[in-house]
């Protein structure tokens, strides 16, 4: 019965310390069995018993013992009532039986505890390391899970659930996607219980060596966890840090092979790209692919040394392969940009294409180049990387070459240093249209979008084809440049283009030209 109670520790009240001490509470820890021999106690009082048996039960105190035989024959009605009342465990201790006979018993019993619970931490350990060595984390889970008689899932780096056991428990784990990327964004080794209603208590505990949270691990049960489980999950976040890290270091070495393929595809050299790329990418290059590349959004290079938006960008897109059995080559470029070669077309692109395009605040700005194969590899970089200057020049996510190769050349030229040469180009034809002389730069548009056609384009204006003639030689002479150049033509029209336009004037020709 004195296991049943649950009890950390005895608190012994003798004669002399209860005469001293009424009320033991200001001395109490919580879970203690308290032995009283109720010398001040005024046991046949019940408003004062049912003060004493709330004090006792508020302070977590578990039991109360009464020594019967000393002070009172038995224990008082006033004293039972309280407790059966508070539902509070009490107990007459005859007087042949020592309080320190009681204080040996519990002792012991704890101990007892505490030794079934170690072995039973040790020998769960010893079941999930033959369970990592046998399946790996998958394995680690579903015997977690049976141990704690509840649910447990593996989160990877991108916060994507990788296993999770019962089959159920899927879903469960999903729901907590928010409370992990919180964990995630904390310094490890790090905990939280993030949720604890119902018959379900959920504990995440972050997976990783060092500051840097590489998975998360969350386990649910009905109850606060034993020792026992306790033990358990702590062997399973040792063994799930340690696969993690393994795993870490083999992808590390891939990456760095990665970005000699990647090397080589970039020099020209796609034969030895596909020696080099062997089982792990050899299947990326022989079919079409994508080459994307991704920078943190916001000013370029603001912060290279924090790039957390890249690394998740890269976390969950190996995720994605993982999960479509996609090969994938993603190689971190001087730490503030990602390249990487996707399966065009697969579920990779697909899913995070839509993932970019939904987002509310993107964290990384993409460019993503035409389809291409390994000779084709160079040009799909320049594309990828003029689509990322548009992307960033726009403020948009995301910018397709597709996109720049059928729309339009104007909008590529929509930024501040194109205005400042359109505008200086076209300035002093502006001041010499200012002092009401000719509308030079009106002349001038309708004559380029007229290809030169003189008559066409004086018609447009209202005016004379020689006024128009006359005004086409005061623009050849103030420029210093002549329209016979078609590139001078071309620089023209695109100056225009991205400069405000005045109203021309309408005017009536001549009656006789």
């Amino acid at each position: 019965m004195l296991r049943d109670l649950r009890i950390n520790r005895i608190f012994e009240g003798s004669t002399e310390i209860m005469h001293l001490l009424a009320d033991p509470v200001p001395y109490l820890e919580g879970g203690e069995l308290l032995l009283v021999t109720a010398a001040t106690l005024e046991a046949r009082d019940p408003g004062a018993m049912r003060r004493y048996v709330r004090r006792l039960a508020d302070a977590g105190v578990v039991g109360l013992g009464f020594a019967i035989g000393v002070h009172y024959d038995d224990i008082p009605d006033a004293l039972v009532t309280a407790a059966t009342e508070a539902d509070f465990p009490l107990l007459a201790v005859p007087r042949r039986t020592p309080f320190l006979a009681i204080s040996k018993a519990v002792s012991a019993a704890i101990a007892a505890d505490q030794y079934r619970a170690v072995t039973a931490g040790f020998e769960a350990q010893r079941e999930l390391t033959r369970a990592a060595l046998a399946g790996g984390p998958a394995a680690v889970v579903a015997r977690l899970a049976a141990h704690v008689d509840g649910w447990a899932a593996v989160y990877d780096g991108s916060g994507a659930v990788t296993a999770a056991a019962p089959e159920w428990a899927a879903r469960r784990a999903a729901r907590l996607t928010a409370e992990v990327k919180r964990l995630r964004e904390r310094p490890a080794p790090m905990s939280a219980v993030v949720a604890e209603t119902g018959d379900d208590r959920v504990e995440l505990q972050s997976l990783g060596s060092g500051r840097q949270v590489r998975g998360v691990l969350a386990v649910g049960t009905a109850a606060p966890l034993g020792t026992a489980e306790r033990y358990a999950v702590h062997s399973a976040v040792a063994l799930l840090t340690l696969t993690g890290e393994r795993s870490r270091s083999l992808h590390d070495a891939e990456r760095r092979l990665g970005a000699a393929v990647l090397g080589m595809l970039l020099s020209g050299e796609p034969d030895h790209a596909r020696t080099a790329a062997g089982d792990l990418w050899g299947s990326l290059l022989d079919a079409p692919f994508r080459l994307l590349i991704a920078e943190a959004a916001g000013p370029a290079g603001a912060d290279p040394t924090a790039p957390r938006p890249l690394r998740e960008l890269a976390d969950a897109l190996e995720a994605a392969a993982d999960r479509a059995g996609e090969p994938l080559l993603t190689v971190a470029e001087g730490g503030d940009r990602l390249v990487v070669l996707a399966v065009d077309g697969g579920a990779v692109l697909t899913e995070r294409l839509a993932a970019v395009r939904g987002a509310d605040e993107p964290g990384t700005v993409l460019g993503l180049s035409a389809p291409a194969g390994p000779s084709g590899a160079a040009g799909a970089y320049q594309q990828a990387e003029q689509a990322l200057s548009v992307a960033r020049r726009r403020g948009t996510a995301l910018v397709e070459h597709q996109e720049l190769a059928t729309g339009s050349i104007l909008p590529l030229l929509a930024d501040d240093a194109v205005r400042a040469f359109a505008q200086g180009m076209l300035r002093d034809l502006y001041e010499h249209d200012a002092t009401g002389r000719g509308d030079l730069v009106a002349s001038l548009r309708a004559w380029l979008s007229r290809h030169g056609q003189w008559d066409a384009a004086a018609a447009d204006l209202g005016v004379h084809r020689h006024t128009l003639r006359y005004r086409m030689r005061r623009v050849e002479e103030i420029l210093g440049r002549s329209l016979d150049d078609p590139d001078v033509r071309m620089e023209l029209w695109l100056a225009l283009k991205t400069t405000p336009a005045p109203a021309p004037s309408r005017r009536v020709p001549p009656a006789n030209p």
